[in-house]
């Protein structure tokens, strides 16, 4: 995405299911203000996400005392805007969305979901059945999907994947950036791209729901564990709100509320946990400053 595409995204940034547009004037962002605003993820349409964490609203409301208004942007840069120039107050980012975010804005992690006892994912390299590909090397003069340039599991793991195998982006395939998981899954079936990457917990939601066809996608290979999404918070908020934000989170129990994020719980992380992210930019040669 170039730095026009940015600033349409920015000017795109949407609220609720209304798609409000945000103010482009930068805010004062108070300590500790009457009313939340809390951004999701762009995983899928704004009304969706929305309707689908109203028990997360609800919950948050009756926890904090607050008034909670959920925010779903365009995409990972207009998210990271608007934290940045303080119209947001929490945040869930992608492991790489955060690490940029963080380059940029005044933020803290302090939760990220746990399922079965983990708070780590992996990402999948996925073939077309009928490309040809039978591993990694396969993929050398093809064309491959990822999703969004700030996705951690659709861009910078698989990369490095290929990476690691000898294949680089550019020179050895073509690169293909489809904005979203179910898109590189979706690309990869018609055979627009003969390969892609993406979360594995996605992939295996897609197949489940017969979106994905086993007989015409294949798992090539996975990663390793990553940290998973983390939560964000306005490092400027008061301190005792901030304290009650966490606390919220780490006691959150509610089957509907944690349903959307196919998670049992939400565990306590730090910046740190996401320096292995910040590892594989620099092996990748990516310059955060200017993603």
């Amino acid at each position: 995405m170039n730095r026009r595409q940015f600033a349409c995204a920015l000017l795109g940034l949407c609220l609720s299911s209304g798609m409000t547009a945000f103010p482009l004037s930068a805010q004062a962002a108070e300590a500790n203000p009457d009313k939340l605003m809390v951004a999701l993820l762009p995983d899928e349409s704004p009304s969706v996400v929305i309707k689908n964490n109203e028990p997360l609203k609800n919950y948050l409301e009756k926890q904090l005392g607050k008034k909670v208004e959920l925010v779903v942007t365009t995409d990972y840069s207009s998210m990271i805007e608007a934290m940045r120039h303080g119209r947001l107050d929490l945040g869930y980012f992608g492991p790489l969305s955060y690490v940029l975010a963080k380059s940029k804005c005044d933020i803290e992690p302090f939760a990220a979901m746990q399922k079965k006892g983990k708070a780590t994912y992996r990402s999948v390299v996925i073939a077309n059945a009928s490309s040809g590909i039978e591993k990694l090397a396969d993929i050398k003069g093809k064309h491959v999907a990822f999703g969004d340039t700030a996705s951690t599991s659709s861009h910078l793991i698989p990369k490095s994947i290929l990476l690691d195998a000898g294949l680089k982006a550019g020179t050895d395939y073509q690169e293909h950036f489809v904005g979203s998981h179910d898109a590189v899954a979706m690309n990869v079936q018609n055979n627009n791209a003969q390969a892609g990457g993406l979360s594995e917990p996605i992939f295996n939601t897609l197949v489940e729901r017969g979106i994905v066809k086993k007989d015409k996608v294949k798992v090539l290979t996975a990663s390793k564990e990553f940290p998973e999404y983390p939560w964000t918070m306005r490092s400027s908020l008061a301190p005792e709100l901030k304290a009650k934000i966490a606390k919220a989170f780490l006691d959150m129990k509610d089957p509907a509320v944690l349903k959307p994020f196919k998670a049992d719980g939400f565990v306590s992380i730090t910046d740190k946990d996401y320096d292995v992210v910040r590892d594989l930019a620099r092996i990748l040669n990516l310059n955060l400053s200017k993603m």
